[in-house]
C-alpha cells in the first residue's frame, strides 16, 4: 500500500473509532433504558394479596373524602381488652426488656395447661411452644412438617393466609370444595380420597371456621381422624375461635381425637378471645416430640416471641368469667342482628354461622371484588359506605366465590344496623347487580 493510501486508511480508522466513542454514551443510555430490575422470586410473585387488607387504600381515600366507612372486612373486635391485661401492661416494672426463651416463658406455658384443661385438652407445658401470633404457628408447622412439593388438603373457602404460608414453605394447597348452599359442611370421605396421592402430607382445618363460621360435627371430625390415621397424615387444626360456639353442638378439638395424638398440630392465638390482636401471641401445640424439636429450630432462628405480649397474655388467663360471658353474649346478639338483616335484603343469602364471628354471604352482583371496590370509590349513602372482604380471595379454585363476601360482625349492633342499611342501598344502586 502506498504511503498516501496508508495515511488515508489510518485517518478512516481514527474517524471510525472517534465516532464510536461519541456513540458510547448513547449506547449506555439505551442499555440502561432497556435494563430491567432484578427478578422477583417465584415465591414473591405467587404470594397472594390479602383479600382482607388489599382494599385498605380505597378505604383510606374514602375517609379523606369525609365518608364514614363501616369496617366489616377484618376480624378486629371492637370489644375492650380485659382490664387485667391492660393493668399488667401498665404495671411492667422490669429494668431490662430481655429476650424471652425461644419457646416462650415457662410460667405462661404452665398456666396455659390449666386453660386447656377446661376444654378437656390434656397437655404439659412442654407440649406448648409460644409463637408470634397464630400465623407464625401455622408457618412453623408447615416449615417443620412439610418438604417443598408436599401437598396439604384444605376445605375451601379457607383463611387466605394459609396459601401464603404454604407458598413460603414451598408446599402446595389442594382444596376440597364446600358450598354455601350446603352450609359449608364437609363433603364425603370419597372426595378427600380423590385428592390423596404420594405427595399428600397433611390436612388443615379451621374449627370453628374462618371465613364461614362453620363448626365441624363429631361425625366430620371422626371422618378426618380416620383419613389421618389411614394415610398417616399430619392434621393441622386452627382452633383460635373455640370460645365462640353458638349452638348446642359440642366443641370437638383435634386433640380430642383418639389414635392420632402424634399426628396433630394445634394452632392457637389470644388475638380474638381477649381482643389482643396487636400483642402477637399464639401457640403451637403438639404431643409429637420430633415436630417440637424441629419447630424449636425455627423459634431459635427468630430468637424469641414478644416479651410484652407474653406478660399481657399470661395476665389475661386470670380474666373473670363475667368478661368471657359478656363477650360471648354480645357476639350472639351481633350474629342474630347481622344474619337476620342480611337475609332480609333482596337477593342476599347467608347461612347461619355456628361459630367464630364471620359469615360468608352471597350477593346479587356480577363480581364481589368489583362491588367492594365500587362501594369504597364511587358510592356513599348519607356520607357512609361499607368495607367488605371479597370471598374469591378465600378460594383457590378459579371462579369460586365470585359473588360472595366475607363479613365480620365485630362492630356494635347499632353500627351493624347502619351498615346493613348502607349495604342494601349500595346493592340497589350498583350497576353490576344481577337480580
Amino acid at each position: 500500500m502506498e504511503n498516501e493510501e496508508w495515511t488515508l486508511f489510518n485517518i478512516f480508522l481514527f474517524s471510525l473509532f472517534t465516532f464510536h466513542l461519541k456513540l458510547l454514551p448513547l449506547q449506555f443510555e439505551i442499555i440502561n433504558r432497556n435494563k430491567t430490575m432484578p427478578n422477583i422470586s417465584v415465591r414473591g410473585t405467587e404470594m397472594p394479596s390479602s383479600p382482607i387488607r388489599k382494599l385498605a387504600p380505597l378505604a383510606e381515600d374514602a375517609k379523606k373524602r369525609g365518608i364514614h366507612v363501616y369496617h366489616l372486612n377484618i376480624g378486629q373486635p371492637d370489644l375492650p381488652t380485659p382490664q387485667v391485661a391492660l393493668d399488667a401492661m401498665k404495671n411492667i416494672d422490669r429494668k431490662i426488656l430481655e429476650y424471652s426463651p425461644s419457646q416462650g416463658y415457662r410460667s405462661y406455658r404452665e398456666k396455659l395447661v390449666g386453660y386447656y384443661d377446661k376444654f378437656n385438652i390434656k397437655l404439659t407445658a412442654d407440649d406448648i411452644i409460644i409463637t408470634s401470633g397464630g400465623s407464625e404457628a401455622v408457618l412453623f408447622a408447615f416449615l417443620s412438617c412439610l418438604n417443598p412439593g408436599d401437598e396439604i388438603i384444605v376445605p375451601e373457602p379457607a383463611y387466605a393466609n394459609y396459601m401464603a404460608f404454604a407458598i413460603s414453605a414451598g408446599a402446595v394447597i389442594r382444596t376440597i370444595a364446600t358450598t354455601i348452599e350446603e352450609g359449608f359442611s364437609l363433603p364425603k370421605v370419597e372426595k378427600f380420597e380423590e385428592l390423596i396421592n404420594e405427595r399428600t402430607r397433611a390436612i388443615l382445618i379451621c374449627n370453628p371456621n374462618n371465613p364461614t363460621g362453620y363448626l365441624y360435627t363429631r361425625r366430620e371430625m371422626n371422618q378426618i381422624r380416620d383419613l389421618v390415621k389411614k394415610y398417616d397424615l399430619y392434621l393441622f387444626s386452627d382452633e383460635v375461635y373455640r370460645e365462640f360456639i353458638y349452638t348446642g353442638s359440642p366443641y370437638i378439638s383435634a386433640c380430642h381425637l383418639e389414635g392420632i395424638e402424634n399426628n396433630v398440630v394445634l394452632i392457637d392465638s389470644v388475638s380474638k378471645r381477649y381482643s389482643e390482636c396487636g400483642i402477637r401471641i399464639g401457640a403451637l401445640i403438639t404431643k409429637n416430640k420430633a415436630v417440637r424439636q424441629a419447630v424449636m429450630k425455627f423459634c431459635q432462628a427468630r430468637l424469641s416471641p414478644p416479651l410484652i405480649g407474653q406478660v399481657i397474655a399470661e395476665a389475661s388467663l386470670d380474666v373473670p368469667e363475667s368478661y368471657t360471658r359478656d363477650v360471648y353474649d354480645e357476639y350472639v346478639e351481633r350474629r342474630k342482628c347481622l344474619i337476620d338483616g342480611l337475609n332480609r335484603i333482596p337477593g342476599v343469602y347467608s347461612p347461619i354461622p355456628m361459630g367464630a364471628f364471620y359469615t360468608v354471604a352471597k350477593l346479587p352482583v356480577d363480581d364481589s371484588e368489583k362491588f367492594c371496590e365500587w362501594c369504597l370509590s364511587k358510592f356513599e349513602y348519607e356520607g357512609q359506605t361499607v368495607m367488605l372482604a371479597p370471598a374469591a380471595g378465600f378460594y383457590t379454585t378459579p371462579g369460586s366465590g365470585r359473588n360472595e363476601v366475607r363479613i365480620a360482625y365485630v362492630l356494635k349492633k347499632d353500627d351493624l344496623v347502619k351498615a346493613l342499611i348502607v349495604l342494601k342501598k349500595a346493592l340497589e344502586a350498583y350497576p353490576g347487580r344481577t337480580e
